[in-house]
């Protein structure tokens, strides 16, 4: 009498769930979205970060940091239209609520495609209806999710936000301290300067020795949508010029 097959190894999902199994669920984070980016010609990105909790509500606090982003990515969104294939730019971001949902809004707002790299948490974090459904990722790995933030990115914009902000803003900014991302030209941009010199004393990293002087002109201010699009625009023009879409330095 003969036996009913095994499940083969791929479809063992105890197995794929299971601590052997990671190194599978590590690649898949890593070929799944890059599959999925080609197939959709996605090459060059500008990546929104910003807090889940800012709500769009008028009088709700920092309300207008929605807006600014919605219309920021808007505006992105628009150029893009104008650009040859091979430069069209995608706005990216976490995909969750508030800044996210924002600048998702801002690109289907434009009638064009936008990317949502969520991640699975236990509260805050939920894909939001702006996303394209093809371009609507979930992540398990914080860092495979922060590679595909970066990997096509041509600028990255950040607005005020809570812990996972300022983690992607510093880790971001470290890899090009650091010299381990090969676009050291990506602007940088944070909105709304008044809340980021109040939030964090940048000068006194300097003074105190933690970083250089030239360290400040990593990133830099902006404190409208307009003023933004202003700045990123030559910026993000002159970096597809001379960058692909490759991230980290070959060791």
């Amino acid at each position: 009498m003969s036996r009913e097959k095994a499940a083969k190894a791929y479809l063992d999902e105890e197995f794929l769930k299971s601590r052997e199994g990671r190194i599978v669920r590590i690649m898949s984070e890593y070929l799944q979205p890059k599959m999925k980016l080609k197939d959709n010609k996605i090459n060059h990105t500008v990546a929104f970060f910003g807090s889940a909790r800012i709500k769009p509500d008028n009088g709700a606090p920092l309300s207008e940091s929605y807006w600014a982003a919605e219309n920021l990515a808007f505006m992105i969104a628009e150029w893009s239209k104008t650009l040859p294939d091979e430069r069209k730019l995608y706005i990216c971001t976490g995909g969750g609520p508030g800044i996210m949902e924002a600048a998702n809004r801002g690109a289907a707002r434009a009638n064009e495609k936008t990317i949502g790299l969520n991640i699975s948490l236990p509260f805050e974090q939920h894909p939001n209806p702006y996303i394209s459904e093809e371009l609507n990722f979930e992540f398990h790995y914080f860092y495979m999710r922060k590679l595909w933030f970066l990997y096509h990115a041509k600028a990255l914009v950040v607005f005020p936000g809570g812990f996972g902000t300022m983690d992607e803003m510093f880790e971001t900014l470290t890899l090009i301290q650091t010299k381990k991302i090969e676009k050291q030209n990506i602007p940088i941009y944070l909105y709304n300067s008044k809340f980021w010199n109040k939030l964090i004393n940048f000068e006194y990293f300097v003074e105190e020795g933690l970083i250089s002087k030239e360290d400040l002109k990593l990133f830099n201010f902006f404190d409208s949508p307009e003023e933004g699009f202003e700045k990123l625009k030559p910026e993000i023009i002159k970096i597809t010029d001379h960058v692909n879409s490759t991230v980290f330095k070959d060791v």
